[in-house]
């Protein structure tokens, strides 16, 4: 038994040798051979797209399927250069769809401006670029025998709009701080904004509260790249940004007041009281009484300056031009404000709850940037 035991032990050596020399023997070498691109599809050499980055428009790129000798799968990226490129630096590559299986890429005009601006091509201006297809198998990349040119006009505006939009600076609510950055609510695709006060110093916008952000300022009611603004004096206002077409609107609240509709007035005033806050406190409300019963409803008017001076008076309400009166069991989104354009004594008004009547109140109106813009009203 021991003998047959020693006749094996010597053996394995011998075995595993062979063993490994015949897998070094068969190792596999990959084939890398691809035959490029040989046609680019769409779109058309020299296509004219007006870009709408603030959309859902794309563009779809299509070419002729690149073939690898041994048959197996190609990847794609398609790559896109200025008017006068010759793709050794291209200015942006995009993996083609699914993942670059795919011999088509869907790329949106926000990108495409992206490429645009990249290219040299100013907002509002008109340029060509150039684009191709590169083909890899392993580390193997073929450029398309062709290469087209897409002629694309661009909108004002910026080429990279910001997900998120702060205000910071000395002359802000949260200082030179930028982790207190006050954030900017976004009302829609580019368009950014914040009621809040600015004080004697400086400001800016930036796209991040941290580390080094990209930094916008305002050149009267220009929105541009880089730089501060100046605040003199201590003012409310409402400022809203449109990254989509480089503009600013910055608005002074002058005034902010209840308007009780039975007498057509305004019956209290609210002050600012910071964080986009408006607040009146211990104001004892009385509705009024008429042959039918006694009339609660409100809404709220703010008194308005314009950048070049102009006065005027803005509504805020409910969305619905008549209401019933709330109760402990009403959602809260009663509550929400809304910019009414009619300013017509009676609709679109709210209607105080039973307890408010001959009670001293605190009302207190909310333009949060991260909620719906709101008030309540509170039975002391």
């Amino acid at each position: 038994m021991l003998k047959r035991l020693a006749v094996i032990t010597a053996a394995l050596p011998i075995v595993t040798s062979l063993f490994l020399g015949s897998c070094k023997k068969d190792d596999y070498k990959l084939n890398t051979n691809i035959k490029p691109v040989e046609h680019l599809s769409a779109p058309a050499d020299n296509k004219f797209v007006k870009l709408q980055p603030a959309t859902s428009a794309t563009v779809s790129f299509e070419w002729d399927q690149a073939r690898a000798e041994d048959g197996s799968l190609v990847l794609y990226e398609v790559a896109f250069d200025k008017e006068d490129g010759d793709f050794s630096q291209p200015i942006a590559k995009y993996t083609s769809d699914g993942g670059g299986v795919q011999n088509k890429l869907t790329l949106s005009h926000k990108d495409l401006n992206s490429i645009a601006n990249n290219a040299g091509i100013p907002a509002l201006g008109t340029g060509k670029i150039k684009w191709t297809v590169l083909a890899a198998k392993g580390y193997n990349v073929q450029k398309a025998a062709e290469t087209r040119t897409l002629e694309v006009e661009r909108p004002n505006g910026f080429a990279e709009i910001p997900v998120d939009v702060f205000l910071t600076g000395s002359a802000t609510e949260g200082g030179d701080d930028l982790s207190k950055a006050l954030h900017m609510k976004s009302i829609t695709a580019g368009v950014f904004e914040i009621y809040t006060s600015l004080k004697d110093g400086t400001y800016k916008f930036v796209d991040h509260n941290s580390g080094t952000p990209a930094t916008y300022s305002l050149d009267g009611a220009v929105l541009k790249e880089g730089g501060e603004s100046t605040q003199t004096g201590t003012k409310v206002y409402r400022i809203r940004l449109d990254f989509n077409n480089t503009t600013a609107t910055v608005t002074e609240i002058t005034g902010m007041g209840l308007w009780f509709a039975p007498d057509n007035k305004i019956l209290f005033d609210l002050t600012y009281a910071g964080n986009g806050t408006f607040v009146a406190s211990n104001q004892v409300i009385t509705f009024k009484q008429e042959s039918w019963g006694r009339d609660e409803r409100y809404k709220f008017r703010m008194n308005v300056k314009a950048a070049d001076g102009t006065t005027g008076e803005e509504w805020m309400g409910s969305s619905n031009a008549d209401n019933s009166r709330p109760t402990a069991a009403t959602p809260l989104s009663f509550w929400q404000l809304y910019p009414i354009a009619n300013n017509d004594q009676w609709n679109y008004c709210y209607k105080f709850m039973t307890e408010v009547d001959t009670n001293a109140c605190d009302v207190k109106v909310y333009f949060y940037t991260d909620k719906p813009y709101t008030h309540e009203v509170i039975v002391l």
